[in-house]
Parts: C-alpha cells; sequence; structure tokens
C-alpha cells in the first residue's frame, strides 16, 4: 500500500547504487530523490510527509550511523533503511536501538527492500498522525483560563464539582460554571472526550488530591 504524498529518499556515494535503488523504487510507484552524501540531504528541507531514507553505512565524510544521530539531534523523524556491505552486529543493534526500521546487507532481496521501505513509510505516516493530533488537542487547551485549566484537571481525576469547589476554594455553583465553559471551549459534553484529548495532547491528569504514590 503506498502512503499518500510519501517520498523515499536514496543516499549513497555509488552512483550506480543510487540509480539501482531508483529503478526499483520507480517500479512500486515510489516518489524518489536521490543524494550523494549525508550533507546533501541535510541541506534542504525536511520533507513535510511521510519519508523512508534508504541510506549507505559507509560513505565518504558523514557515515550513516552518524547520521542518524544528526537527525536525532535535530529533533527530525525520518525514518531509515540502512543498507551496508560492511555492517556487523553490534553496528546493526545499535541502529535499530536507535529508532532504525530496518539494516539490510548488501546485496539486499529486493522484495525485503520494498517491505522495509513500506514499513518505514507506514511508521512515518502514524507518527505524523500523532503529532498532528497532539498539536490540535493542546490548541484546544491553551483556549482555556489558568482557573479553568485548574477545574479541568481536577475534573480529569474524577472529582464531583463539590469535592473540585472544596480544593480550589471556590462555590459548587463557581466550579459548574468553569466546567461548562471548560467543555464548550474543549467541544466536548463528558468527561471520557476530555480524557481522550489530555491522551492525544500526552498530558497525564494529576493524581486525585490525597493520593499517596
Amino acid at each position: 500500500m503506498i502512503t499518500p504524498n510519501a517520498s523515499v529518499f536514496v543516499i549513497d556515494d555509488d552512483e550506480s547504487v543510487r540509480k539501482s535503488l531508483a529503478r526499483l523504487l520507480d517500479t512500486a510507484d515510489y516518489k524518489t530523490e536521490l543524494f550523494k552524501s549525508a550533507a546533501e540531504f541535510l541541506s534542504r528541507p525536511a520533507h513535510p510527509e511521510a519519508s523512508c531514507v534508504i541510506v549507505d553505512v559507509q560513505m565518504p565524510g558523514m557515515n550513516g550511523i552518524d547520521f542518524q544521530k544528526s537527525l536525532i539531534d535535530a529533533g527530525r523523524e525520518e525514518q531509515l533503511v540502512f543498507i551496508t556491505g560492511h555492517g556487523n552486529i553490534p553496528m546493526c543493534a545499535d541502529a535499530m536501538k536507535a529508532g532504525a526500521v530496518d539494516f539490510l546487507p548488501k546485496p539486499f532481496n529486493r522484495r525485503e527492500l520494498l517491505e522495509s521501505v513500506e514499513r518505514a513509510l507506514t511508521r512515518s505516516a502514524e507518527q505524523r498522525r500523532q503529532a498532528s493530533e497532539k498539536n490540535d488537542a493542546l490548541a484546544l487547551l491553551e483556549k482555556l483560563t489558568p482557573r479553568e485549566y485548574e477545574v479541568m484537571q481536577l475534573v480529569a481525576t474524577g472529582l464531583l464539582n463539590k469535592q473540585v469547589g472544596g480544593e480550589l476554594g471556590m462555590a459548587e455553583k463557581t466550579v459548574k460554571t468553569h466546567r461548562a465553559h471548560v467543555m464548550q471551549k474543549l467541544g466536548i459534553t463528558s468527561v471520557a472526550e476530555l480524557m481522550v484529548i489530555l491522551q492525544k495532547a500526552e498530558l497525564t491528569p494529576p493524581l486525585r488530591p490525597g493520593t499517596k504514590v
């Protein structure tokens, strides 16, 4: 399954390898761009949609492992498939631990490479979907006033309006008003929906007041 608007980038200092990979990816209808070095790839803006980078481990200048570290340090999220004729088990283990999708020795199986690319693009698309949902959820929560946010946090722990009022030193009627504003601004009608927004925003509700850790 081709991920919409996805791109596959190939980084290899060997022109024959780049062209061979381009032909293979073309047979699978992938949009492809070729680079002869990691530095050349890093000089371009990050691709805004799902992406996979097929990168050789051993290259002049910045090698594939250092390239992976550079992406991580920059907070970039391209999904990597390593290809190499000089790999070893520790190198493979380190690359996979750092988030690589696959580590394929040359000569690699064509089908295996295409399967790795599809896994990378699927992971990239899911990662971007989650990031988009997180940003949307945070944007909703930013609509709340500081007091509404406090009420929202306590409501999320399961406290009743009266209990929230006791914690914040306000009348139950005032809590109801703040709670109604929270629901309206977030576009929800239940605590269950509130929990979904907090989950997408990756914000864990505080423990109930008085709960022992």
